[in-house]
């Protein structure tokens, strides 16, 4: 998956992710994205740096909680993420539907509430995320809410298996 840097003709910045650039381009050419902000379907790559990461065994090796999404009927290529993870100077400042700025304080209340729902209303697989995942899609195991942990391999290879899944969000206390 190849995240890109997105932005309306409001210029409203955010961020998708497409297998790859073919479906990124397909999807603005048909009007398929919409920015999560005004949403208009005026939207076009914009300018981004390449995350620069480490070798292959450390990427590997990595992994990060994740969240088993809801089934649903119907699924999206795209998904975007208009919350800005603050990590630089020029980071955008999230904003909201009307282009009001986001009170940061209220924006880290609101992931530690949605995090919290998460935990409390799911069960905890731990590094079984992927096959738990897999169970349940196949319906070999009764769908429920998971999180756990899954490399950057299982998260890809479920998503090419067309399971949805995405990261909890971290919080600042996780980085201690």
């Amino acid at each position: 998956m190849i995240k890109y840097s997105l932005r309306c003709d409001q210029n409203h910045q955010f961020e998708g992710w497409f297998r790859n650039s073919d479906d990124c381009e397909a999807q603005i050419h048909d009007g398929y994205l919409e920015c999560p902000f005004c949403g208009s379907r005026a939207v076009s790559k914009s300018l981004m740096a390449p995350r620069v990461s480490g070798t292959r065994s450390q990427n590997r090796s990595q992994t990060q909680p994740t969240l088993q999404a809801e089934p649903q009927e119907k699924t999206s290529q795209a998904s975007p993420a208009p919350v800005a993870d603050g990590a630089g100077a020029n980071a955008p400042v999230p904003v909201t539907n009307d282009g009001a700025a986001i009170d940061p304080k209220a924006l880290q209340d609101m992931l530690r509430s949605y995090r919290k729902h998460v935990v409390e209303s799911s069960d905890y697989v731990g590094d079984k995320f992927a096959e738990e995942a897999r169970k349940m899609h196949f319906k070999e195991s009764e769908a429920r809410g998971i999180y756990g942990e899954a490399t950057i391999d299982d998260v890809k290879s479920l998503a090419e298996d067309g399971i949805e899944c995405l990261p909890l969000p971290v919080l600042p206390e996780d980085q201690n």
